[in-house]
């Protein structure tokens, strides 16, 4: 009768696993670094910290919408109302006449970032994409725009403005055209800036297909090169939209001749009317209905596009 013995196999320094490194034992396990577990752990608390500081705000403005003014005045910080008011919103679109201000604003807009979107990504091609004499100096002086805060320009815009006499006569539905060219004018700088870097990056060799196969330069900018650039278009568009969403300096200087029409006047407008007219009727619980509304439509552009705008920015930057 024979034995069968189990052979083992080779014992020999190949079956034995490999001892750690003594920079590993010394990491501790993983190989990080005490000092990264302390930086990464202070880095989440700072995040924790700033979300709470920026989400705290947006909740007590929401909920304070839903209080009446008793309870505004009386329980100022606090989250939970007594009762849900939800008809503080309708009278702040109604009463505070919110909903003109909201129409004006988006008139305005439309016209204003079609404007900035369209003669900004024109001037950014060109001087992205061909060579000519004062090119560098045209997009420096589009450089320089970024520089010049909008205050110290105030006299001589004002000026021009009241000179081209748009704003005084009654133009009936062009007595915002003047605001529109304003605002694609100071948002303009920043726009070459930006699509200058990022047609910088798309290749050249599909301009020169399109070129040869008979395209001209403008069907080659529209048809060709600027749907490649719709990332960093949705980007820029995104920055314009809520940088003369939230502009209140430019309407309020250059809007004088309709300041005792509120029904020409855009949201920020609005919103400081009816802010300092709460010194002489306590309408506090519309205030904050008419700021949640006028949040609204910014938090939402944001939230739709938000991957949007992380893709066009690092498109940018990783080409």
């Amino acid at each position: 009768m024979s034995t069968v013995t189990h052979d083992p196999g080779p014992v020999g320094p190949d079956l034995v696993p490999p001892a750690r490194t003594t920079s590993a034992r010394r990491n501790g396990a993983g190989g990080r670094r005490p000092g990264a577990k302390v930086f990464n752990g202070f880095s989440h608390l700072f995040l924790l910290v700033w979300a709470i500081m920026v989400v705290y705000p947006l909740i007590w403005v929401v909920m304070s919408a839903l209080k009446s003014d008793a309870e505004v005045i009386r329980q100022p910080l606090s989250l939970v109302p007594e009762t849900l008011r939800w008809e503080n919103f309708g009278r702040a679109w109604t009463e505070g006449q919110l909903g003109d201000f909201f129409l004006n604003t988006v008139l305005v807009l439309a016209g204003s970032v079609t404007l900035t979107m369209l003669f900004g990504s024109m001037a950014a091609y060109v001087l992205a994409r061909y060579e000519f004499p004062g090119n560098r100096l045209i997009y420096y002086m589009f450089l320089s725009g970024l520089t010049l805060p909008i205050y110290l320009a105030a006299v001589p815009l004002f000026k021009g403005v009241y000179n081209t006499g748009v704003f005084f006569p009654p133009l009936g539905p062009n007595k915002h055209l003047m605001l529109i060219l304003v605002y694609a004018a100071w948002s303009l700088a920043f726009t070459v800036f930006f699509m200058h870097s990022f047609f910088r990056t798309l290749p050249n060799a599909i301009a020169e297909a399109g070129l040869v196969d008979g395209a001209s330069h403008t069907r080659l900018f529209f048809s060709v090169m600027l749907p490649m650039a719709k990332p960093g278009l949705i980007s820029i568009g995104i920055f314009n939209v809520l940088g003369q969403w939230n502009q209140w300096y430019l309407p309020t200087l250059l809007m004088q001749s309709v300041a005792g029409e509120p029904k020409n006047q855009v949201i920020a407008q609005g919103l400081i009317d009816l802010s300092v007219n709460q010194g002489y009727k306590s309408d506090w619980s519309g205030l904050f209905a008419g700021v949640t509304m006028a949040m609204l439509p910014v938090l939402i552009v944001y939230i739709v596009f938000q991957r949007q705008v992380q893709s066009g920015l690092t498109a940018g930057v990783g080409k």
